[in-house]
């Protein structure tokens, strides 16, 4: 009813001619650090949308630039005078930030956190 295999496929063949990817591969570390300073990077944005002034905009910025190896792009934006996209921007800074402490945790990053 059942014979098995004698002769090993194409797929299990390891003869030297199955050439390595040619993009690169990066680890889950590395993925989850270019992750990180994405949200770090659009969670900045916004708080220099906001004009908040408070010190935080900096500690972010510091763990950017320990993430990528450069400093952050910084736009000083002109002052909100709309409670509404203020409000708008609140929500979005905090979304972010949640996306940021999700990453930072699973990659048991404390600074960040």
């Amino acid at each position: 009813m059942y014979e098995p295999i004698r002769s090993k496929s194409a797929v299990h063949v390891v003869d030297g001619s199955h050439s390595a990817p040619q993009y690169p591969q990066s680890s889950r570390g590395e993925a989850l650090d270019i992750q990180l300073a994405g949200h770090l990077a659009a969670l900045l944005a916004v708080t220099d949308e906001l004009g908040l002034e408070d010190g935080g905009a900096a500690r972010i910025a510091e763990q950017v630039t320990r993430l990528r190896g450069s400093q952050p792009v910084r736009v000083s934006y002109p002052a909100l005078s709309d409670g509404a996209d203020t409000a708008t921007l609140h929500r979005r800074a905090h979304d972010l930030a949640a996306r940021a402490l999700l990453v930072a945790a699973s990659r048991a990053d404390t600074a960040v956190a």
